[in-house]
Formats: structure tokens, C-alpha cells, sequence
């Protein structure tokens, strides 16, 4: 069925239900941003396949609304079917509760399946329908009716986290987190986000592609703490676990019928931004929501001492993997044919080699010359390009460790470079080195980073539309809060918190650019004005030097860049045979 065909056939239900808007988002019973197969119905419904996007079908028209990352590959995926594509947060676009707001008429009926939309927009589409006299029905998967051979829920089985790994014990982290419960005067805590699950319990699983998570919610109590996951996941030595911890064990589809025995007169702390609409909807209305971020949000951003010893180490394992892919593509393309699909098999494939991979961290983003220009771009057999020895390759990939979970990316020279490119380029890592080498107090905030590496992107009249950075979780989800550096973050750093750092220029149907580094904040000293700290880096993969304007760096990044490659020559060069070390040593050679 075409994407038209199966809006048609919504529309039919809808008519039947008498709905009048019917939402389908993203996200799954947990508010991933990543999905399982079973979850994808935004993307079988439109065809769009980037992973943040929302539709909005009408009984006239449809409609989806995605962020600047995927305006142009949403453009080219939505270029047959019926749906307006929205591109969020551009002059004179809506927003879909505006939309809703301007559109929705007396008595209509807005329609979605509850327990894939959040407790935080399900409010705002509450007050909205209460604004224009209309309704809410929030019990219809439409998309799964019309969906045959949908994909099943993942049935794989979980894994548990040697202390040797996390470097906390589960008992260690229940108590900080009742403290915390106590610290809110809440009875009950709720858990529906599996990063913060899988991190809480200790147990990692592949439920989701390149995302370790359980499908899994969790109920805590002051005595008692039940997790509520199939039981088919369930090993011999999970189960043992369990039992020595005193966690108990609840089938995964019995969650909502406990929710409403929940006594009246408890005080049940939620995160709204992390919680569905149907979480919050099942427990009594009598009892006392305390809406506060989930407690071990941040205690997982704030990385412990075996955590980054670890993380070090999955960096050296990935840099490596990472060099000898360097190494191979610029000494084959031109010689060989390479596509953009060969490139990505060829870096998992060297991933694969390290002792201790389980799998990439997301889908490797390999794009030559104008496909870079799409952010996240994957390529296809329909759009997959032949390298040829000019201008610049991008490649955005990671992987998932024992020791942690990596995010690089490079931008390569294949040969000569044009002049505008080489400016952008070296703009770019401008950029990276801005933020990368910056000191500043504690207490600065997420925004204020954002700034600082704009900065030389802007003296250029350019931008990119997404944020700079973003949290990394360990052996978790490769995008990791509170930590991300955008112009409306207003999370503080704290010490050991690690962040990428990913500036770019995007020009459409031209190139795209953009260099990616993870950093580790850590305290420097502190006197009369506060505690000083500073970021390190833990990524440890050459910087290619080819398209780099060198009249464009201030002797400072000079000595930055300098600095960074005599570490990654350190870290690297002893897991390299001789050619590619010989080849090293002259990509991380002064400038």
C-alpha cells in the first residue's frame, strides 16, 4: 500500500469512530526516541523514515511535522504521497497544538492511541479541546488495525551488568534513589523510561535496535520493587538476580491494571516529559501526581569512576576501528569502487574485530557530496552513491561496548576539495575546538556552550538547525538528558558528565560537514569566584587535516589540534600494524 492508500483507510476508521483528527507520534508505550519495529506505525503510515516526526491526519488532508534535521529527507519521502510536510520551529510554521487550536471546531473529536502519546502533550491537547468545546478519544491504534504482518514485540532476552562494568550495585542505587523519593515526600515512584530502567536494575537488553533497553516499567516503593518486564526474557541467572536483590517480578502487560489499585491517598512521583498519557490516566484521580524528573535521569548523566575508566577504553577500541577505516578509505577510493553502503559495512565490520562489541549505537550515517547536506541520511540501495576521489565524505557512526557507548564523526577528504568547502570545513572545527577547549565556571548552562560554538559558523552568516551536543549514556541510549547543548537548555554541567560536541554546515544539494567529538567535564580548581572546570576528550580518532584552511586557525587551535592528535597517536598508534601507523603519524602531524 502506498502511503496515500493507507491514510484512506485510517480515514475510514475514523469515520466509523467519529474522530475528526487523529494524532500518530513517534514514540513507543515508553517515550523512546528510538522505536522497535512493533512501534513504527508513524513511519509505515508516511513512509517517512527519519526518527522525530509527528502526523496529523484530517478526514481532508494529512500532515507531519518534523525538526530541521530531517527537512530535507522528509521532503524527498513525502514527495508522492498527500501529507504537507511542516518543518518545526521555522518562521510562520505552527505548532501542532497551534494547528490544533486554529483548526479544531465545536464537538470535533481528536483521536490517538494514549499509550504512545505523553502525559505532557496529552495536556496540552486537553486544554485545547476544552478551549473549543471538543473531545478526546484516546483508545484507538488505528495504524495497527490497517497494519497486516506488523512486526511483534521484541521477545529477546535481557542481560545483566557486571559491577566490573556500571561500578554501582543495584542496592546502591535503589537507596539513592528512596532518599530522593523521601526528598519529595512521594510513596510511590513510577518508572516507564527504559534507559533509566535498564540503568536502575542493572540489566541491559536489545529490545530496540542499537538502543540496550528492556521493554520494561517499574513500580518503587519504600519496601517492595517490582519490575514488570515478560517473563520469557527472563534467564536462569536474571532470575537468581532478581531474587538475591528482592525484586520482584511482574508479567509486562499486568503494569496499567496495577496502576489503578494504587491507593487513593498515596503520593506517586511521575515525570511527565516520560510517562504516557495512559500511565497518567490509570492511576486515581484521588491520589497525589508529583510531577518531577525521573531522580536517576540524573544520577546516570553524572558518570562514576568505573564508568569512565571504562568509557576510555571503549573509545580506544573504537578510535582504532575507526583509524584503520580512515586509512583504508583514503588509500582505496578511486581505485576501488566504494559506495556509501560499503563504507558503512566496512566500519561495523572493523567495530566487529573489538573484543567486547555488542552492536552500533545507531544507524551509521554514511554520505558522500550532496547527501551530506541531509543530517541523517541513511543510505539505501535508491540513494546510494559511488565515492569518487574529490571533495568531502561524512560518516556519523558508533558503536555499543561492555566498556560504554561511542558516537564519532568525521567529515574526509577523497581528494581535491573546493575552496568554499575547505571553508566550511575548517569553520567547522573552529567550531568543535571553541567549545572543546573552553574553561568556565560551574553553573554554566547548556545554552551558553551552544553559543560559544556557533560562533565561528556564524561570523560565516551560516547555522545549523539542531543542537551542538548531547548526553551519552553507558552501554544505553547513544542520545542521553540532561545534558545537551542547544540555545534552550537550561541544564547546569556537573563534573563527569559526558557530551559530544557535533557542529556542522549543511548546504542543500552542495555538502554537508560536520565533526563530532565526546568531552568529559571535569573540576580543574576553585577559589573566590567558584569551582573552575574544563572539558577532556574521550573520543580518540585523527581529525583529517587535508581540507583544513590553515590560514583560518589562531595559533591557539592550532596548538589544540596539534595537542589532540599527539593523544590520539598515544592511544592509537599501538593497536595499528605498521603501514597504518606509518600513515598515522602523518595525519596527526603538526600544523
Amino acid at each position: 500500500m502506498t502511503a496515500n492508500e493507507k491514510i484512506q483507510k485510517i480515514r475510514k476508521l475514523m469515520i466509523k469512530n467519529k474522530i475528526d483528527f487523529y494524532i500518530i507520534p513517534s514514540s513507543d508505550f515508553h517515550q523512546s526516541e528510538d522505536v522497535g519495529e512493533y512501534f513504527r506505525c508513524r513511519e509505515f503510515v508516511s513512509g517517512f523514515t527519519g526518527s522525530a516526526g509527528t502526523l496529523l491526519i484530517t478526514r481532508e488532508k494529512s500532515y507531519l511535522w518534523t525538526d530541521g534535521r530531517y527537512f530535507i529527507q522528509a521532503e524527498k519521502e513525502l514527495s508522492q504521497s498527500e501529507i504537507h510536510l511542516f518543518k518545526s520551529g521555522m518562521k510562520d510554521v505552527p505548532t501542532i497544538s497551534e494547528f490544533l487550536k486554529n483548526n479544531l471546531e465545536k464537538d470535533n473529536v481528536l483521536g490517538f492511541d494514549g499509550r504512545v502519546v505523553s502525559c505532557r502533550e496529552f495536556s496540552a491537547y486537553e486544554k485545547i479541546c476544552e478551549e473549543k468545546g471538543c473531545s478526546i478519544e484516546s483508545r484507538f491504534d488505528f495504524a495497527g488495525e490497517i497494519w497486516e504482518n506488523r512486526p511483534p514485540l521484541s521477545a529477546k532476552k535481557l542481560f545483566l551488568l557486571d559491577i566490573k562494568y556500571c561500578g554501582e550495585s543495584f542496592k546502591s542505587k535503589i537507596k539513592r534513589l528512596r532518599e530522593k523519593m523521601r526528598e519529595f515526600k512521594a510513596d510511590i515512584h513510577i518508572i516507564t523510561s527504559l534507559d533509566d530502567t535498564a540503568w536502575l536494575f542493572n540489566i541491559r537488553g536489545r529490545d530496540i535496535p542499537c538502543n540496550p533497553v528492556v521493554l520494561s516499567y517499574a513500580v518503587i516503593t519504600f519496601d517492595e520493587c517490582v519490575l514488570y518486564v515478560g517473563k520469557n526474557k527472563i534467564t536462569d541467572d536474571a532470575c537468581k538476580y532478581f531474587s538475591e536483590n528482592n525484586i520482584t517480578i511482574k508479567d509486562y502487560f499486568s503494569f496499567y491494571d496495577d496502576l489503578k489499585k494504587i491507593e487513593s491517598s498515596k503520593n506517586v512521583l511521575l515525570d511527565y516529559e516520560r510517562i504516557n498519557s495512559a500511565v497518567y490516566n490509570n492511576i486515581p484521580y484521588e491520589a497525589v501526581k508529583i510531577n518531577k524528573t525521573n531522580p536517576t535521569q540524573d544520577f546516570k548523566a553524572v558518570k562514576n569512576e568505573t564508568e569512565i575508566k571504562n568509557i576510555i577504553n571503549a573509545h580506544i577500541k573504537d578510535g582504532t576501528a575507526f583509524t584503520k577505516f580512515m586509512y583504508w578509505l583514503k588509500n582505496n577510493v578511486g581505485k576501488e569502487k566504494i559506495t556509501e553502503i560499503d563504507t558503512a559495512e566496512k566500519i561495523y565490520n572493523l567495530r566487529k574485530e573489538q573484543e567486547g562489541f555488542i552492536e552500533t549505537s545507531f544507524d551509521t550515517i554514511s554520505a558522500y557530496g550532496s547527501n551530506a547536506a541531509m543530517m541523517h541520511y541513511t543510505a539505501s540501495e535508491n540513494s546510494n552513491s559511488l565515492l569518487l576521489p574529490k571533495n568531502l565524505f561524512l560518516i556519523d557512526s558508533g558503536g555499543q561496548y561492555f566498556e560504554g557507548t561511542t558516537d564519532i564523526t568525521r567529515t574526509i577528504a577523497l581528494g581535491e576539495v573546493e575552496k568554499e568547502m575547505k571553508i566550511h570545513y575548517t569553520a567547522v572545527l573552529k567550531s568543535l575546538i571553541a567549545l572543546s577547549n573552553t574553561k568556565f565556571l560551574y553553573g554554566t548552562k547548556g545554552y551558553n556552550f551552544d553559543a560559544i560554538a556557533r560562533k565561528p559558523i556564524w561570523e560565516l552568516g551560516l547555522d545549523y538547525r539542531c543542537a551542538t551536543g548531547h548526553g551519552v549514556g553507558y552501554l544505553l541510549n547513544v542520545h542521553e538528558g540532561p545534558n545537551i547543548f542547544r540555545m534552550s537548555a537550561p541544564f547546569v554541567m556537573e563534573e563527569n558528565m559526558i557530551t559530544t560536541v557535533e557542529p556542522g554546515i549543511y548546504i542543500e544539494n552542495s555538502h554537508g560537514i560536520r565533526t563530532e567529538n565526546e568531552i568529559l567535564s571535569r573540576n580543574t580548581f576553585k577559589n573566590e569566584y567558584g569551582q573552575f572546570m574544563e572539558f577532556v576528550p574521550v573520543t580518540f580518532a585523527p581529525i583529517d587535516i587535508d581540507p583544513i584552511e590553515v590560514s583560518m586557525l589562531s595559533q591557539e587551535e592550532k596548538n589544540y589540534l596539534n595537542n589532540y592528535h599527539k593523544l590520539v597517536f598515544e592511544k592509537i598508534s599501538p593497536f595499528l600494524n605498521s603501514e597504518e601507523k606509518e600513515w598515522l603519524k602523518i595525519y596527526t602531524r603538526e600544523i
